[in-house]
């Protein structure tokens, strides 16, 4: 067994670097987690050394070159299209991995079928096709200024918007809109550890809820608008946790604004599947893909659009890499699926 075949599986994102080695049997052999990873996001430069660092975590104690299969999963950045081929060799691999979309690596996630559906909600909003374990079809996925409808920045952004609005109504800010003042304005709000222009956690709690005598006015107002701006605009999905835990406490606005994004991200889907269709459908992202108010409420909806339609959500993406990367091998069976995703 010195010299059994090994898959090597990458999931790569903007905030993590996840990757797994297998033999063809489904025994884990290897794991490792890393920072950021992807090129668009850190440079080429960055995101190879990360990358780089976290497939040799994973692979100590075993001979690279039995790697006989690759799939990197990458958000994003097959636009980019890196090259990182010179990664590869300077590892040592037997294999160079393949560049699959992150889409398509989420289907892979979630089920072993060949054709389906996927609807995500991370930092950003799409959904996709899938036929052949292949990506066929995409909506929305257009970014968070001209779509990402139901998305991590989507909620934010309308949570900052709900709460500007009730500043300008002169009302006192509670519920969701209190706790977004206070994520925005804080030391560990968008604005960073020492915002330049926000107030302190000392007060925070007080300016967010109109206490300290002044009320909800125009400093607070332009202390969130500078909070914002001065970030770039994903970072707004810092705040979709804020909305999601305020709407597991019942808040109406933060109800209101879960029960949107099931909607947006129910239409999203129904561009690109049919009434009737019985291929199942992967819950992706992480708003998605563990147990939220947003996929709570989503799942009644999509169950009652396409009814006895397997829901799946989305499992271990670098395991997922490792199984099209197994499958590439004529080994692509439901029960190695089952070990490497789980």
């Amino acid at each position: 067994m010195a010299g059994a075949r090994l898959v090597l599986g990458l999931d790569v994102g903007g905030t993590s670097t996840r990757v797994l080695v297998a033999d063809l049997d489904g025994r884990v052999l290897g794991a490792a987690r890393g920072a950021g990873g992807n090129p668009v996001a850190h440079g080429a430069e960055a995101a190879a050394k990360e990358i780089g660092d976290t497939v040799r975590a994973a692979l100590a104690g075993l001979d690279p070159a039995r790697v006989a299969a690759g799939v990197l999963g990458l958000a994003g950045g097959l636009v980019a299209r890196p090259a990182f081929g010179g990664l590869w060799d300077a590892l040592g691999l037997g294999a160079h991995p393949v560049l699959v979309s992150d889409v398509l690596l989420a289907h892979a996630a979630g089920t072993s079928a060949p054709d389906g559906h996927v609807v995500l909600s991370g930092t950003g909003g799409m959904a996709a096709e899938v036929r052949g374990h292949e990506l066929t079809r995409t909506a929305d996925g257009h970014g968070w200024l001209l779509g990402d409808r139901g998305s991590g920045v989507w909620l934010g952004r309308e949570a900052v918007s709900a709460t500007l609005t009730a500043l300008d109504r002169d009302e006192p800010l509670t519920g969701l809109a209190a706790a977004v003042a206070g994520e925005l304005t804080g030391p560990d709000g968008l604005d960073g550890p020492d915002g330049p222009d926000g107030p302190d956690r000392s007060d925070r709690s007080d300016r967010a809820e109109g206490r300290d005598g002044s009320g909800p006015g125009d400093d607070l107002r332009s202390a969130l608008i500078t909070a914002v701006h001065g970030q770039a605009p994903t970072r707004l999905a810092r705040l979709a946790p804020v909305v999601l835990e305020r709407a597991g406490a019942g808040d109406p606005t933060a109800l209101a604004l879960v029960a949107r994004a099931a909607d947006h991200l129910l239409d999203t889907l129904g561009l690109l599947r049919a009434p009737g269709c019985a291929l199942p459908i992967v819950l992706a992202g992480g708003l998605l893909s563990t147990p939220t108010p947003l996929a709570a409420r989503l799942r009644p909806l999509l169950a009652a659009r396409w009814p006895d339609v397997p829901l799946r959500p989305a499992g271990n993406g670098a395991g997922a890499a490792a199984w099209l990367a197994a499958r590439s091998l004529g080994r692509g069976t439901e029960e190695l699926h089952r070990a490497l995703t789980a």
